[in-house]
């Protein structure tokens, strides 16, 4: 069971978030809720004892207090904060919660770099009627929520829980 909570809810919640925003742009608060309330079920019967555990939640605080003063200066969606905070709980904090930083802050920046090539080229894509989402060429927003989910899908290997699956 604890082995399916793993290698299940983390990756299929993070699917489930960057689908979501490449189409609507919003990211459910439900995922970020099923992620922490997941990780607070799996953490002890993972074998992670109780300063482990406190050191993951630690590494969620951290991360909700940057992301909260990025969305307070209205630098990043609050979906895209609830999520990055979540994702980091289960990271915790070790090497493997900054491999997961910085392959979000990479991934984010390739992918608002692409993106702002596609709007300006906006016209064009849709006279040829290429199915992207009107959300995607017409908002002002970047769905961070990619880059967050294909961050979490490199960075997961290493993440103790992973290892602690593993056998390892």
């Amino acid at each position: 069971m604890t082995d399916a909570i793993v290698f299940v809810v983390f990756p299929l919640c993070l699917a489930i978030a960057a689908c979501s925003d490449f189409l609507t742009m919003t990211i459910p608060n439900r995922v970020s809720a099923i992620l922490l309330a997941s990780f607070i079920v799996v953490a002890p019967l993972a074998g992670l004892g109780l300063p482990e555990i406190a050191s993951h939640l630690a590494a969620g605080l951290i991360v909700f207090s940057v992301c909260f003063a990025l969305f307070a200066f209205n630098l990043m969606g609050g979906g895209d904060a609830k999520l990055l905070t979540a994702s980091a709980v289960w990271f915790g904090l070790t090497f493997s919660l900054f491999e997961f930083l910085v392959y979000v802050s990479f991934l984010g920046g390739v992918m608002t770099l692409a993106i702002i090539s596609l709007r300006a080229h906006t016209d064009t894509i849709l006279a040829s009627g290429l199915p992207v989402p009107d959300s995607l060429v017409m908002a002002k927003k970047v769905p961070y929520g990619i880059a967050i989910g294909v961050a979490a899908f490199m960075a997961y290997p290493s993440s103790p829980l992973m290892l602690a699956a593993l056998g390892g």
